[in-house]
């Protein structure tokens, strides 16, 4: 999910230092380094974790390996490791930044919507090695090659993407991150032709990459999309259109694939989807296995737009969905739960007019429970 971090909730910015020295020492051994107090261990040493496998080496880099995940985790959870990835208590922050970014390699690009999809969205997995850990819910800046045409000599401005992969990667090693980028194309409104010179820099960058290709990346960054995770037992009400379902395959990831130490759910995550058809549909066999081998712990509702009805006779948005089920949620945002909506900005008017009406036929108010819900850090908004 590509976006510009509009968000409700202030971000954090963290100094990292001018020196470059310093900033790796954070990945020696014996060292530590403090983010504005916020201490990430050396044990983060992921230069220490050594495995028999580089980004030359086919088997770790397959089409097969990637495509396995879902399998893997069908009779058991996936090990991960490093597990010292489970060690720092606070988040990285900004350990690149856009002058001195971190040059990672492309593993794969894979098309992951059908030929009925309107549009071409991908699935790009990012070899970090190891040295630009993240958790799930944060965002990878990336600097497409090429120069700014609005500023000569100046490289292109950061474009955020967020993460759609947990700490650990798509190959459960913490070496690799992943992204899911829909190629910005632009169409003439008179002609109906594309127009290249208009089209997305960045997610044409990515969606053309090739396997070794070199990709610049900043942070990682943001605070307001973490999954809170003192609570187990706690529920996850997830809003998505398009790939702002990105940090929710991160999420559950790490909640129903992998064998994470020391943290076991038992609580709910229930995911809402918004796309334009069946073939836009975004990670549904993972989704779908989910739903079917924990079905008291996850619930997934998909709103299609161009194939579905709602109440009224009209084109089924993601906001009717959450509309069908509106004394379910305020139920459980009562009862202390999370809710999260990521994607087009264009959503939220819609989805906050809903809940408004629902509120207000409910005779409560929604301006005090919105406040309530942000004083609780219940509510976590990221569009773009």
């Amino acid at each position: 999910m590509s976006h510009s971090a509009v968000s409700q909730a202030a971000a954090v910015s963290v100094s990292v230092g001018n020196e470059r020295s310093l900033r790796r020492s954070v990945f020696k051994q014996n060292s530590s380094l403090s983010f504005n107090t916020k201490s990430w261990s050396s044990s983060l040493a992921l230069n220490q974790y050594k495995t028999t496998t580089t980004i030359r080496d086919a088997k770790r880099y397959s089409n097969t390996t990637l495509c396995m995940s879902v399998q893997q985790a069908s009779s058991s959870k996936v090990s991960v490791s490093p597990i010292e990835l489970e060690h720092p208590s606070e988040p990285p922050l900004n350990l690149y930044k856009p002058k001195d970014s971190y040059t990672a390699k492309i593993v794969s690009v894979e098309r992951v919507v059908g030929p009925k999809a309107p549009g071409e969205t991908c699935h790009i997995v990012i070899d970090h090695d190891g040295n630009l850990p993240y958790w799930e819910g944060q965002s990878y800046g990336v600097i497409p090659p090429g120069e700014n045409p609005k500023k000569p000599g100046a490289p292109h401005n950061v474009r955020l993407y967020s993460i759609a992969s947990t700490r650990y990667g798509d190959f459960f090693d913490g070496k690799t991150a992943s992204l899911c980028v829909r190629r910005a194309v632009y169409y003439d409104p008179e002609t109906g032709k594309e127009d290249p010179s208009k089209n997305g820099v960045c997610s044409n960058f990515l969606c053309d990459s090739k396997p070794g290709d070199k990709i610049q990346i900043t942070g990682p960054s943001g605070k307001v999309m973490l999954l809170p995770e003192k609570d187990p037992n706690a529920t996850h009400i997830m809003i998505a259109t398009g790939t702002g379902v990105a940090p929710y395959r991160g999420y559950l990831r790490r909640l129903f694939m992998e064998d994470v130490p020391n943290y076991k759910f038992n609580g709910l995550a229930w995911l809402f989807l918004g796309v334009a058809n069946t073939d836009s549909l975004l990670y549904d066999d993972e989704f779908s296995k989910y739903l079917k081998d924990h079905p008291d712990n996850f619930r997934f509702d998909k709103a299609l737009s161009r194939e579905e009805k709602n109440k009224k006779g009209g084109k089924m948005y993601v906001q009717d969905k959450i509309e069908e089920y509106s004394d379910e949620i305020f139920k459980l945002l009562d009862n202390g739960a999370h809710i999260y909506f990521c994607g087009l900005k264009g959503m939220m008017p819609g989805i906050q007019d809903t809940l408004k009406r629902v509120a207000e036929e409910r005779g409560e108010s929604w301006d005090a429970k919105l406040s309530q819900l942000r004083k609780n850090k219940q509510w976590h908004v990221e569009v773009y």
